[in-house]
């Protein structure tokens, strides 16, 4: 892991994206709406649009809005504090926290764990519409709901599917180990730690004039209508909190920091239980593009976050939040810190795609990396030492550092020849080569690297891979031939490698 580098100027692109973002049709989609750029913490550009109340008084950056279920992201982060002060066993029937709950697949009870509840694949069901109507309900409402019996639309642990009532039993576990509400308990060991003063699980909590009010529109934006709060009982804990964007971009640099070599607040929840919440758990079938231009190679859902694979841009955090009256959403780039969060005061707010394309032209306007990687001493020594051997001709059979297997796979002799056509093909090794370092064009993985050695018509790109033993040794090792001065041959697409910010181990 490493800190972030330095990325250019980009201060001058933030409203810029931000405009491209909060465009006029995601304006038209509420009567107020808010969304910031975010770098390790700090907002760096914001913009505003409407009145929160429909009266004339403006939007502003500390205004609170309802952030429905990235609430869901705090839920989680509660429930691996619990866990690692021994109080919650995730791999452990729920019911061991939460007696009496009945879920059914094909009319037989199953076991449902804690892990597949926050992961989303419990078997439980999508219920998004239902729930949104139904946040308010009581306690035991909901315990006699799940005494009951719910069906479950698949066997536990084997797909995705968006449960929020499945979500809502890690709020009645933390509840249940701690005697206290789970509200109180988020408050206790996140929010006033982290400094968020800002957020809270109901908009009451703030005066009137504070917080937006809800919208909804039926015609595209033409009129709106005042829709009341819905409320925050039993299932509140999965979708009512509010916020401000100076507060997300706070708590999405909390979580984004434990990839850092700093990460943030260590006494609150360990970075390696913040870098749980951001692992893809359950994969998320054909992740769809939300906004032009956006490119998954993959997404799946972590614990209270989804995490999508850009083809571009590496990993990005994310969640969004919907209600009757509220629409937002917080993103994050893995690599740089970089993020941007938007809300709405309407459901047609379109968060999601204001929040996307803003960090996707943000992103892209600073050359980001999809990732930081610092291979290892090990690795960087033993490509210099292949390096040197490729350099002075000697045969493979000579070559330092390998496993035993790599001359058995393909011999040395047969190397050689393949090597010397090579070297004929480019017109032999360009006598003085530039410093090491500076010839290191990628590295898939800690343990991989690439770099070119200079030839007369074109180049050499040398690959080396480590097995990782106690004594690293190289596992792989290929040589291609690519144009002068470039890292990949004729016709070669680019890799997620050729996209990673390198730190090179001093030697």
């Amino acid at each position: 892991m490493t800190s972030p580098g330095p990325r250019g100027p980009a201060e001058a692109t933030d409203e810029g994206v931000l405009r491209l973002g909060l465009d006029d049709d995601a304006r038209r989609g509420a009567p107020a709406a808010v969304a910031a750029v975010c770098d390790r913490g700090t907002v760096r550009a914001v913009a505003v649009h409407g009145h929160p109340h429909g009266d004339g008084r403006p939007t502003t950056r500390d205004t609170v809005f309802r952030i429905a279920s990235m609430s869901k992201s705090f839920l989680a982060a509660t429930v691996l504090v619990l866990r690692d002060r021994g109080l919650l066993d995730l791999h452990a029937p729920i019911t061991t926290s939460v007696p009496g709950v009945r879920l059914l697949h094909d009319g037989r009870e199953c076991t449902v764990t804690g892990e597949q509840l926050l992961s989303n694949r419990s078997g439980l069901g999508e219920d998004n519409a239902w729930v949104d109507r139904h946040l308010g309900a009581g306690r035991e409402e909901l315990a006699a709901l799940f005494a009951s019996g719910l069906p479950l639309a698949a066997v536990p642990g084997t797909v995705y599917q968006y449960s929020n009532l499945g979500q809502s039993l890690l709020g009645r576990a933390v509840e249940a180990v701690t005697g206290r509400a789970v509200e109180d308990v988020v408050r206790e060991v996140l929010l006033e730690p982290l400094g968020l003063h800002r957020t809270a699980h109901t908009p009451d909590a703030f005066p009137d004039d504070e917080r937006a009010h809800g919208f909804r529109t039926f015609d595209g934006g033409e009129t709106f209508r005042p829709e009341p709060f819905v409320g925050a009982g039993a299932l509140g804990c999965i979708g009512s909190m509010v916020s401000t964007v100076d507060d997300i971009a706070t708590w999405m640099w909390f979580l984004g920091s434990a990839f850092t070599d700093e990460p943030v607040a260590p006494e609150v929840l360990s970075p390696a239980s913040r870098r749980e919440l951001q692992q893809p758990r359950t994969p998320i079938p054909g992740p769809p593009g939300a906004f032009p231009g956006h490119e998954l190679a993959a997404a799946g859902y972590g614990y209270g976050l989804v995490v999508e694979e850009d083809r571009r841009f590496g990993r990005i955090v994310q969640h969004s939040g919907g209600l009757p009256g509220f629409s937002s959403h917080m993103r994050w780039h893995a690599a740089t810190g970089l993020g941007v969060v938007a809300f709405g005061n309407s459901d047609d707010f379109a968060a999601r795609r204001v929040a996307g394309v803003a960090l996707d032209e943000l992103l892209a306007g600073t050359g980001a990396p999809s990732a930081v990687v610092r291979p290892w001493r090990e690795t960087v020594a033993a490509a210099q030492a292949i390096d040197a051997a490729i350099r002075e001709g000697r045969s493979a059979s000579a070559y330092p550092v390998l496993a035993d297997h790599v001359l058995a796979d393909v011999p040395a002799d047969v190397r050689d020849a393949r090597l010397g056509a090579q070297l004929e093909e480019i017109g032999g090794l360009v006598p003085e080569q530039a410093p090491f370092a500076e010839r290191v064009v990628a590295a898939g993985s800690e343990a991989e690297l690439r770099w070119r050695i200079a030839g007369v018509r074109a180049d050499l790109r040398v690959e080396v891979r480590m097995i990782g033993l106690p004594e690293p040794r190289i596992q792989g090792l290929s040589v291609v031939v690519v144009p002068t001065g470039e890292s990949r041959s004729e016709g070669e697409q680019p890799g997620p490698a050729d996209r990673h910010r390198l730190v090179l181990p001093a030697l």
